[in-house]
């Protein structure tokens, strides 16, 4: 296996954000008519993502998803063409009906802790400047979905050397803060 099958955009160690990077244009893979979104921030928490729900490349094994706030995000051309791919689901992914692309992911449960952040696939720009993955979430996930349990040890290798440390979860900064926001609930009921 080699990082490529991971994700294309992985095999080289973590990528810092450029200095002032302030955002891009994220475009469906539709030849003709995409649908495109402007994204107006940086991303954060950047990261390969093992779930069987996020939305991955073609044979690839992770998806690269990160998060910004929801005002900085706002569908530029054909929002026409974007369906919710599961109205039950936690993250609404909006995807284009066409091509299946996610292009974003928003929480409407307000009790939420990531409510106010869309969650996006920032390989869907050509702009420059995008903090690469930092860290690889949900790898075992990845058996839900047909990676035979033997060749864990090599991925988890592979992530390792690509500069990510893997979580069965997300990372414990991410963790701290879903367990937070379920205390101050708790405090509140």
């Amino acid at each position: 296996m080699s990082t490529s099958a991971l994700h294309p955009a992985l095999g080289q160690s973590k990528k810092p954000g450029a200095p002032g990077f302030s955002g891009g244009t994220l475009t469906c893979h539709c030849s003709s008519d995409p649908v495109v979104v402007k994204v107006d921030a940086q991303v954060a928490h950047n990261h390969a993502c093992g779930c069987s729900k996020c939305w991955k490349p073609a044979n690839a094994l992770f998806s690269i998803v990160g998060v910004v706030s929801r005002d900085k995000v706002h569908v530029t051309a054909h929002p026409e063409k974007l369906h919710i791919v599961d109205p039950s689901a936690t993250i609404q992914r909006h995807a284009c009906k066409a091509c299946g692309v996610h292009m974003f992911g928003r929480i409407e449960n307000k009790d939420h802790a990531f409510y106010g952040l869309d969650f996006i696939h920032t390989e869907l720009s050509k702009d420059p400047g995008w903090t690469g993955p930092e860290f690889a979430a949900f790898v075992s996930s990845i058996i839900e979905t047909g990676t035979p349990p033997e060749q864990m040890a090599g991925i988890r290798k592979e992530l390792h050397d690509a500069g990510l440390e893997t979580y069965d979860c997300l990372s414990p900064t991410l963790m701290d803060v879903l367990a937070t926001q379920v205390a101050k609930l708790r405090k509140a009921g």
